[in-house]
C-alpha cells in the first residue's frame, strides 16, 4: 500500500489528510501527484468523479504557492456553482495544519459579483472558478491571469457539455505564456482533443484510470421493460424496496421531471425536482434538503444534475435512456462513490432494446434485464 508520504506530500498535509480520514491514496492520486510535484508541465487525467481528483490535482497544486508573494498563481475551473464550492472546501481543510497562509477564493454565477470584487481585493493565491463569471470579472478588470502559473480543468467534457466552450477558449487565450495546464476529464469527446491539441504541448503526460471500465466497476446495472403509461408503478415499485436508500431518477425534459415529482409525492415519496430553470436559491434549498437526507429521492434532468457529489447513493434510475452516451456515463456515475455499490436501472421501452445493447457494447459493461 502506497503512502502519502511516498507520493511525496508533505507532512503538514499529510495531518490535515489524515484528519479527513483520507489516509490511503487512491490510483488518480497516486498516478498523478508524483508526477504533478516534480514536474512544470502539463498533465492530461482521464478519471471519473468520485475517484479523488480534487486532492490528486490539489494537494500539487497548493504545494507549488508561492505564499510569500500577493499574486494569483492558480486557477482552477469547474462546471458548477456546487463543485466550485466543494473544491475550496476540500483544499481550505488540506491546508489546516500548513504555515504558509494559502488564500483560496471561489466565484461562481448566482451571487452578487460586488462581493467577489470585494474578496478578490485581498491576497488570493488560487481562484477557483466557473468559467462564465471568470470572464466578467476578467473584463471588469478585477482579476489579474497573467502571473498564473498553473491552470485546472476540472470536469472538462461537463463544462464543454454546459456550452462554456467559448469562455474555455478565451481564459487559455488569457492566459498563454509559461502556464501549465492539468485537464481531467471523464470522456474524452473531440472537442476536448481539440483543446489539448490547441492550447497543450504535444508530450503532455496522460494518464487513464480503470483505463476498461469507462463506468464504475461497483456499479450493478439493469433494465426493465415497461410502457409509458407502466413507468410511474415501476418506480414506485422500485422505490418501496429501496426506503431507506437515497437516489436520482433522471428525466429527459424539465417538465417530465416536474410531473414525476408531483405524482411520486402523491404516492406518499419524499422527493423533490431539480431542473434548469430553478433560481439558485430554490437550488441549494433541495441541494440541502437532500444532502441532509430530508429528501430521499432527487429527480432531476441531465443538465440540472451537473456537479452533484452527495454520498452514499444507492441507485440512480433512468426514467428515459439519455440522448448521448456520455449522459449514461455521468449519470450512472453518481452511485456507488467511493467503494460502495450502487444500482443503474433503465426504464426501457420495447423498441429501445437494441440501444440498451449499444451502451452495453461501447461502455463495455453488462446491463441484465431484472422484472420488477
Amino acid at each position: 500500500m502506497t503512502t502519502f508520504r511516498e507520493l511525496g506530500v508533505r507532512k503538514d498535509y499529510i495531518k490535515g489528510l489524515n484528519e479527513l480520514g483520507i489516509k490511503n491514496p487512491t490510483q488518480v492520486q497516486e498516478e498523478a501527484i508524483p508526477y504533478l510535484l516534480n514536474n512544470h508541465s502539463d498533465f492530461i487525467g482521464l478519471a471519473q468523479t468520485g475517484t479523488g481528483k480534487t486532492a490528486a490535482y490539489g494537494l500539487p497544486v497548493l504545494h507549488k504557492i508561492d505564499a510569500s508573494k500577493k499574486t494569483i498563481q492558480a486557477l482552477i475551473l469547474s462546471p458548477t456553482r456546487e463543485l466550485v464550492q466543494q473544491i475550496k472546501k476540500q483544499l481550505f481543510k488540506f491546508t489546516k495544519y500548513v504555515d504558509d497562509r494559502i488564500f483560496l477564493e471561489a466565484v461562481f454565477g448566482g451571487e452578487k459579483i460586488d462581493r467577489q470584487i470585494k474578496n478578490l481585493k485581498r491576497t488570493t493565491h488560487i481562484i477557483i472558478a466557473t468559467p462564465g463569471r471568470l470572464i466578467d470579472l476578467v473584463e471588469r478588470g478585477e482579476v489579474d491571469l497573467n502571473n498564473i502559473e498553473t491552470l485546472i480543468l476540472d470536469e472538462a467534457d461537463e463544462m464543454l457539455s454546459m456550452g462554456f466552450k467559448e469562455e474555455l477558449n478565451r481564459i487559455l487565450k488569457y492566459t498563454s505564456g509559461g502556464r501549465k495546464t492539468w485537464l481531467f476529464s471523464a470522456t474524452m469527446p473531440s472537442e476536448i482533443r481539440n483543446i489539448i491539441k490547441k492550447y497543450m504541448s504535444a508530450s503532455a503526460k496522460q494518464i487513464e484510470v480503470n483505463k476498461n471500465s469507462l463506468v464504475n466497476a461497483n456499479i450493478i446495472h439493469q433494465f426493465t421493460e415497461t410502457t409509458i403509461p407502466e413507468k410511474l408503478d415501476v418506480i414506485v415499485r422500485f422505490l418501496e424496496k429501496r426506503n431507506s436508500e437515497r437516489g436520482i431518477v433522471f428525466t429527459k425534459t424539465k417538465a417530465g421531471a416536474q410531473k414525476l415529482a408531483k405524482e411520486l409525492k402523491s404516492e406518499g415519496f419524499s422527493v423533490e425536482a431539480l431542473e434548469g430553470d430553478m433560481q439558485q436559491k430554490e437550488r441549494d434549498k433541495v441541494m440541502r434538503a437532500f444532502k441532509n437526507e430530508n429528501v430521499q429521492v432527487l429527480i432531476s434532468t441531465d443538465v440540472a444534475a451537473r456537479g452533484i457529489d452527495v454520498k452514499n447513493l444507492g441507485f440512480v434510475v433512468h426514467h428515459q435512456l439519455p440522448e448521448k452516451l456520455e449522459y449514461y456515463t455521468h449519470r450512472s456515475g453518481r452511485t456507488a462513490r467511493a467503494g460502495k455499490t450502487g444500482v443503474s436501472l433503465v426504464l426501457s421501452l420495447n423498441n429501445e432494446r437494441e440501444r440498451v445493447r449499444e451502451i452495453e457494447r461501447q461502455l463495455q459493461i453488462r446491463i441484465s434485464e431484472i422484472s420488477i
